[in-house]
């Protein structure tokens, strides 16, 4: 146990010498929460709702597709083959990274079809650097400001027409670039899809799906977030033979963003959790 020892005592010493902001970047789940419009939508209904024994309580059941609201995809959501990961298969590691931001609002603005490509990634190392190892890496459309408006969402009078959706996504030149020259644990949009509205291949799903890597759709608030310097968390719920699920992703970032120390501080934290998971196993394995 002395090593798993080392590593509470050296959380509890980041604990107590980094401030730490919280940022959600989760959209809520209600009836309104976007899926694809296929999909049957969210709804809760209560098993009880009152007065029982003298005290108040609520049960509730929900009915949702997986891919429903701000969720994850699981790498065998769209495959080549039954090979990649499912829910319950990811590790845990994978589900925490330095955050990247790559904002592309004003391209997404002038074109609903826009998607993100690798002079946009080549962009971002030109301002923050290289692209840390381990990153969730997100595109900020600013599409959030069409949620929950499901005609706006997927800019169509026709939301049972897939072949008239419009909204951005990765553009497959980059994600094959982001996989071949960096490692990455999860790459997401803040639109309901990782392919752009008009795919008919959903070949950005295929290239993220080979090299096990989660999809994020649906991010919420990434205007929050400053393009680096963060560390995201993707808290999928561990359901077995599950090809993905809501998440309650949020970031958190120094308090003040232009404490070098602070900033420090946080990525040694973030890698601190990381290493948590793993010590665990060594320690109990045998």
């Amino acid at each position: 146990m002395q090593s798993f020892t080392s590593v509470a005592v050296l959380c509890l010493f980041l604990r107590g010498s980094v401030s730490l902001k919280m940022v959600d970047l989760t959209h809520e789940l209600d009836s309104r929460a976007i899926t694809w419009p296929s999909n049957p939508r969210f709804n809760m209904s209560f098993l009880f709702k009152g007065v029982y024994s003298n005290i108040w309580f609520e049960h509730n059941r929900m009915d949702l597709a997986e891919h429903t609201g701000t969720h994850a995809d699981a790498p065998i959501h769209i495959a080549y083959d039954t090979g990649p990961w499912k829910n319950h298969q990811i590790p845990i590691e994978r589900l925490v990274g330095p955050g990247v931001i790559i904002d592309v609002k004003a391209k997404a603005e002038a074109n609903s079809d826009y998607r993100v490509t690798k002079d946009d990634i080549m962009a971002w190392e030109t301002r923050n650097g290289r692209i840390p190892y381990g990153a969730v890496v997100l595109m900020n459309s600013g599409w959030q400001k069409y949620y929950p408006d499901y005609n706006a969402v997927f800019k169509t009078n026709n939301i049972s027409d897939a072949t008239s959706y419009h909204f951005p996504g990765w553009h497959e030149d980059a994600i094959d670039w982001l996989i071949s020259s960096r490692v990455v644990y999860c790459v997401g949009v803040d639109t309901p899809s990782t392919d752009y509205g008009q795919t008919d291949a959903f070949t950005v799903h295929l290239l993220l799906s080979k090299e096990n890597i989660i999809g994020i759709e649906s991010a919420a608030y990434l205007d929050r977030l400053p393009e680096s310097g963060s560390t995201i968390f993707v808290a999928l719920m561990k359901i077995k033979d599950g090809s993905g699920g809501p998440i309650r992703m949020f970031a958190t970032l120094p308090e003040d963003d232009e404490n070098e120390a602070n900033m420090a501080g946080i990525h040694l934290l973030s890698l601190v959790l990381q290493l948590v998971a793993f010590l665990l196993l060594e320690e109990f394995r045998f």
